[in-house]
């Protein structure tokens, strides 16, 4: 279920509001793309700027227009228990498939707050959990030590974690310690990181390439990775100049480019400076993703 090249979707918004129309154009493009997943507001999808409201109805969108044929991972963290067992409960009644979610951010739990944080979740809701490790956004690490005890107590309920420490050691640590499916959370270490056991990734880049962020994943998971690096060398200078400006400023002008627009960004982004878009548009231009004009 958690495996392959899942996307981490953008969310489309327009004269302030969730366009609707856009989203479902989104993820047909996704799924024509041969995409594996869809993870709906996350970071990507500007989950921090989208009320309660407007998270319930991204999720429950991207569900129905998935229409079951592909799974669908809603993005479920908060820092607050009580927030992100409202937001998991959302998830489980609109009909996702399993839920991403985030250690609790800003305010910076021990280890042992990060467990009981997450069993609450598992005891609680009846929906398969993806731990989501990203200490640049959050400030706190969760151990591999707390991965596995947790895995170990909830294997059922809590089967997969995004590891986007950007620390390959770290995979490598967890999955000395127990068998939990683990997804790159960094498009530029997908393939290194399948090579030492991963099983995928939740991609941002996948917004704008499904089908080559797919290609990839499938050539490592198989083991061809003369292919897999062939596809990786070939889209890494572009994955990192997405990301000079923030996630997901530099993915939505991407997207602008490939005439696929997803419209504004909700303050506090804003879009990206004229020297990144220029670098993203040269790329673009030199692996030819740019839009027909």
């Amino acid at each position: 279920m958690i495996t392959g090249a899942m996307t981490a979707m953008v969310t489309p918004f327009s004269e302030g509001k969730l366009d609707e129309t856009r989203l479902r154009d989104q993820v047909e493009y996704q799924i024509k793309g041969g995409i594996d997943g869809l993870v709906p507001v996350g970071t990507t999808g500007e989950s921090p700027t989208v009320d309660f409201k407007e998270h319930a109805r991204v999720i429950e969108l991207t569900v129905q227009f998935a229409k079951g044929r592909v799974p669908v991972i809603a993005g479920t963290g908060a820092n607050s228990t009580a927030e992100a067992l409202e937001l998991h409960q959302i998830a489980k009644k609109a009909g996702a498939t399993a839920c991403l979610s985030v250690n609790p951010y800003y305010n910076k739990p021990s280890q042992e707050g990060l467990y009981r944080h997450f069993m609450t979740l598992a005891d609680r809701v009846d929906l398969p959990i993806v731990l989501y490790n990203i200490p640049g956004r959050t400030g706190i690490t969760m151990t591999a030590q707390t991965v596995a005890r947790l895995h170990k107590e909830a294997r059922d309920r809590i089967v997969a974690i995004k590891e986007a420490t950007g620390i390959p050691d770290m995979v490598s640590e967890i999955l000395s310690l127990c068998d939990i499916t683990i997804v790159s959370g960094d498009d530029s270490l997908t393939v290194p990181l399948i090579a030492i056991g991963a099983r995928g990734v939740i991609s941002v880049v996948s917004n704008l390439l499904p089908s080559e962020t797919k290609a990839m994943t499938r050539a490592a998971l198989e083991g061809d990775f003369a292919t897999a690096r062939s596809i990786h060398l070939r889209l890494f200078p572009l994955v990192r100049s997405l990301f000079l400006d923030g996630n997901p400023v530099g993915i939505k002008y991407a997207m602008k480019l490939q005439g696929r627009d997803s419209g504004e960004l909700r303050l506090p982004l804003w879009e990206a400076g004229e020297a990144t878009k220029k670098t993203i548009e040269e790329l673009m231009t030199k692996i030819g993703v740019m839009a027909a004009r």
